[in-house]
């Protein structure tokens, strides 16, 4: 069963102190190309998306983003030494300064020097991380698989719009066989006629180029062959439509080829198929 390539999907999650929110939309597009927006700070994460979108899709513009927000009340608070020593010694040079510039200033406090920016810092462990991305990984299954469930469902509604463009192409199809046999006294004529010319100017001319004049002449003739080809066209593209692996590709390869086949008719009848198989080829592009 064929899939589309455009999908939406959304979850949300918490754990402790953490919550997220994950997001992801899908587009057709020539091979797979990843976009991520992740937040900072969670080794490993990045990578282990990254490989599970690769592992579930083969084609499609996948933009997938992670809001994450973290309780700041959470988890105790630790003073950062390096940014304390920093503050000192910029109040330290503040208050030489004054000095020097007869300006007295009043002692800072110890809440003073804390409210500095920088200097406490909420505590978080390693151990926390760590558990936040297993978390996170572990909710990433659930949504790739609402991803999945939509593509397939968009991929269903495609099928039936392909099928019955099929189903046009097969009928114009008949018709343009039922066509060329009511033709083919005329074509007989035509040919006779063609050959008479041929015999007329061929005086001089060698056998063998006059053979392959008269193939030239039968082969323009006679639709015969682009009329099964198309036949065959259309048996190949429901199997397609049934595969379970990616088709996209495949399909697209088929809908230049009937293409080429309604080209040759030219016909009224023709310039019919080609509308039916432009259709049909649009649709095509949104398939994996």
């Amino acid at each position: 069963m064929i899939q589309s390539m455009t999908a939406f999907a959304s979850r949300t999650g918490a754990m402790n102190s953490a919550s997220w929110a994950w997001e992801m939309r899908g587009v057709n597009a020539r091979g797979l190309d990843l976009r991520l927006r992740i937040a900072d700070g969670l080794d490993g994460l990045e990578q282990a998306v990254r490989a599970a979108l690769t592992a579930r899709f083969s084609r499609g513009n996948i933009s997938l983003t992670l809001r994450l927000q973290r309780d700041d009340s959470a988890g105790a608070l630790i003073l950062d030494a390096d940014q304390l020593d920093r503050v000192l010694a910029a109040l330290d040079q503040i208050q030489e300064r004054a000095f020097e510039k007869g300006v007295t200033l009043a002692q800072a406090t110890s809440a003073d020097v804390l409210q500095q920016k920088g200097v406490v810092v909420q505590g978080r462990t390693d151990d926390d991380t760590e558990a936040l991305v297993a978390a996170l990984i572990t909710d990433l299954g659930p949504l790739l698989d609402d991803f999945a469930a939509m593509r397939r469902n968009e991929g269903g509604a495609l099928r039936s719009v392909l099928l019955e463009h099929l189903d046009q192409i097969a009928e114009l199809t008949d018709a343009a066989a039922v066509a060329a046999e009511a033709r083919l006294e005329e074509t007989r004529a035509n040919m006779a006629a063609a050959l008479r010319r041929v015999l007329d100017e061929a005086v001089e001319a060698e056998p063998a180029r006059i053979a392959q004049e008269l193939a030239i002449i039968a082969v323009k003739q006679d639709v015969t062959e682009e009329i099964n080809r198309l036949k065959v066209h259309i048996g190949a593209a429901k199997a397609l439509l049934d595969d379970p692996k990616p088709a996209g590709r495949k399909l697209d390869f088929l809908a230049q080829e009937f293409n080429r086949e309604a080209n040759t008719l030219c016909s009224a009848i023709g310039l019919d198929l080609k509308a039916v198989i432009d259709q049909m080829r649009e649709q095509i592009q949104n398939v994996e």
